[in-house]
């Protein structure tokens, strides 16, 4: 199995290109939405008696702004959403071994988890356009949006990684059709004898 790693940052298009290669037939798996479900199943008795709360916001608005307190609830939550993922990931394995997997995180080069992929997807945008989608999807200021921004690696920097690059600021049609061609270079990779 091809194993792919795509990340970007806040805003910048991960998930609708995601969304796209698992129509493609590409396994998906979406670190985010693993968090949530150990958030609300094994995490969740640790992170109430740390935090007070499972709620999204209220963890945010604890840990965001504070180092120390964002690496308690990381070390709480990552190894549970990272066995998570290799549970999923050995059953598409079991199911497609010759499949491609595609793993959406947005952190994926700040922890150094992209050298676990044979290749990387980074979704590109300019910082405005992820400013203003952050504000529109999480309904957050302009401050507390750049404030998010500023905590994660930039793109240009994440984009030194990449194996290929997905630029998202254009027509939803000029990303899927992006979105395609890498699909369709992965399956080349795939093919090549290893």
């Amino acid at each position: 199995m091809l194993k792919v790693g795509l990340t970007g940052g806040l805003a910048s298009g991960k998930t609708h290109i995601a969304r796209e290669l698992g129509r493609l037939g590409c396994h998906v798996i979406n670190a985010d939405e693993l968090g949530h479900q150990v958030l609300e199943n094994e995490a969740r008795k640790a992170v109430l008696e740390e935090f007070g709360t499972t709620g999204r916001q209220e963890l945010a608005a604890l840990v965001f702004n504070n180092p120390d307190r964002l690496k308690a609830l990381t070390d709480i939550v990552h190894p549970a959403v990272r066995r998570l993922a290799d549970l999923r990931q050995a059953e598409f394995q079991r199911k497609d071994p010759a499949g491609i997997l595609i793993y959406e995180a947005a952190i994926l080069v700040e922890t150094g988890g992209f050298h676990d992929f044979d290749k990387l997807i980074v979704a590109s945008c300019p910082e405005e356009v992820q400013i203003e989608r952050g504000m529109a999807r999480d309904g957050s200021t302009r401050e507390a949006t750049l404030s998010r921004l500023r905590r994660q690696l930039p793109l240009k920097e994440k984009l030194q990684y990449a194996d290929f690059v997905i630029e998202t600021s254009g027509t939803r049609e000029h990303t899927l059709e992006q979105t395609r061609h890498v699909y369709e270079k992965l399956r080349g990779v795939k093919q090549q004898p290893s």
